[in-house]
């Protein structure tokens, strides 16, 4: 779809693939939001299946690949273009939503539910930290912004 699109790689893989990840993701931890009195194990699967997507969706891949090149004794080169902002980004907005959480834990005794208005707000506000990171990545990918040389 990137392709079709005239989107560079690094664009799709941060916005398509990414959805395509976490989107089974955000359906079991509904649920568990749900089925929980404090939503702790739908933050918890939040947090545990982006960790198994970063590690094992990027590292393995590293992996395998250092191990065959290095077998046919060629250096494995693995461009990082914009990886620097993307860790930057994903730190900041990550600040962000831990400082929300625990507003909300001292607030309402919950990361999760409370009353309408606060719970709209914050939803808005996860919302827009995915915006913000989308966003500042492709700008990123684009050689729009840049935090190195």
């Amino acid at each position: 779809m990137g392709c079709v699109m005239g989107l560079k790689p690094g664009v799709t893989a941060i916005t398509f693939v990414a959805i395509g990840t976490s989107l089974p993701d955000t359906f079991a931890s509904m649920k568990a939001a749900r089925e929980s009195s404090h939503a702790d194990a739908a933050v918890g699967n939040v947090t545990g299946s982006n960790a198994v997507n970063v590690f094992l969706g990027l590292g393995l891949p590293w992996v395998i690949g250092t191990l065959y090149y290095a077998k046919e004794n060629k250096d494995y080169d693995v461009p990082s273009k914009g990886l620097d902002l993307s860790v930057v980004l994903f730190l900041a907005c990550t600040m962000v939503g831990i400082v929300i959480l625990n507003v909300r834990r001292c607030l309402y005794k919950g990361e999760l539910g409370g009353p309408y208005v606060p719970r709209l707000v914050s939803a808005i506000m996860f919302i827009s930290l995915w915006f913000v990171y989308i966003i500042f990545s492709c700008l990123g990918q684009y050689d729009i912004i840049s935090i190195s040389d």
